[in-house]
């Protein structure tokens, strides 16, 4: 997947049947053989919202991340933008596509689409979002980090990398020309984002134990010649037996495997980005003193327009 930069900020996507928004920048990033280095000194916080147990709709976590980022840029403005935000979450089944892609990664007929869809304002194509993938949408201003997306992308993919290596004994790698993570010819991470005055939004989504069948009705990430994995299939294949396993041999069941991929994407992320986390309970307000709860944030952005409803 890619991703989509516009300096200016509109909060709603484009239905499907519309001619998609014109794209004032792309970029088809290329694999940069460099590590993944910080240029600040200081760990920035981040406040968290995990929502990983939960099953987030969609059209929720896309209406916080929009509010969010108005905030952000207006704080920015004023230079009182002190912390990056994260949410974590998992999604209700969908099917979501970036602001330019193309409806023929779509195998069905998308008035007989067998979920939703929603065309939004990422880059990249069709892909499938569902229980068992954990989402990360991190809400960065990368003028306090590196001002470069390309730089961005590669650390996003980092966090991934240090997971599966670190927790599971999984060597992964990037390809070059091709945005995600990678182990053999599977991506088990897809990552699509926009980024509006070096305020990101959108994020990454790591196959963990998923049902993979919806990807078949789909052409993931507009790749053809290459499939979707998961860490729990590619367990099973590295220790075959009816549950998976880690590398010293304790089985986990589906619970626990996602408990440990988040501790460890939580870990990683923090590591890769400096940053400090502070969990919230609620979606609060980025400006110091203000409490947000859910129903502000859905109230302060419009409802995305769902394409087609299953």
């Amino acid at each position: 997947m890619a991703f989509l930069l516009n300096p200016s900020f509109n909060p709603t996507p484009k239905c499907l049947p519309h001619n998609p928004q014109n794209i004032s920048q792309r970029f088809c990033p290329c694999l940069i053989n460099s590590t993944i280095s910080m240029t600040h000194v200081h760990r920035r916080r981040c406040d968290c919202y995990d929502l990983h147990k939960e099953l987030v709709p969609y059209v929720e976590a896309w209406s916080w991340q929009n509010s969010i980022v108005q905030e952000r840029k207006t704080l920015s403005e004023r230079n009182e933008d002190f912390a990056d935000s994260l949410i974590v979450l998992q999604h209700q089944p969908v099917y979501t596509l970036g602001s330019g892609s193309s409806e023929e990664y779509l195998k069905f007929d998308v008035e007989k689409a067998p979920l939703n869809v929603y065309r939004t304002e990422r880059g990249g194509e069709v892909t499938y979002h569902g229980p068992g993938q954990l989402v990360m949408y991190p809400i960065i201003n990368l003028r306090y980090h590196k001002m470069d997306l390309h730089w961005y992308l590669r650390a996003l993919e980092e966090v991934v990398i240090r997971v599966l290596s670190s927790t599971f004994a999984i060597k992964a790698s990037r390809i070059e020309g091709l945005t995600g993570v990678w182990v053999g010819d599977q991506k088990l991470a897809a990552i699509g984002i926009r980024v509006s005055r070096w305020i990101t939004y959108h994020g990454l989504a790591l196959n963990v134990n998923p049902d993979l069948s919806p990807f078949q009705k789909i052409v993931p990430c507009g790749i053809r010649d290459r499939r979707v994995g998961s860490i729990k299939e590619l367990l099973r294949l590295t220790f075959p037996s009816n549950s998976c396993s880690l590398e010293n041999n304790n089985h986990v069941n589906d619970y626990e495997l996602i408990e440990i991929t988040h501790e460890s994407l939580i870990r990683e992320f923090c590591e890769v980005f400096q940053a400090e986390l502070q969990y919230k309970h609620t979606l609060r307000g980025i400006s110091e003193g203000q409490n947000r709860d859910l129903s502000y944030w859905k109230s302060k952005a419009k409802d995305p327009h769902r394409i087609y409803k299953a």
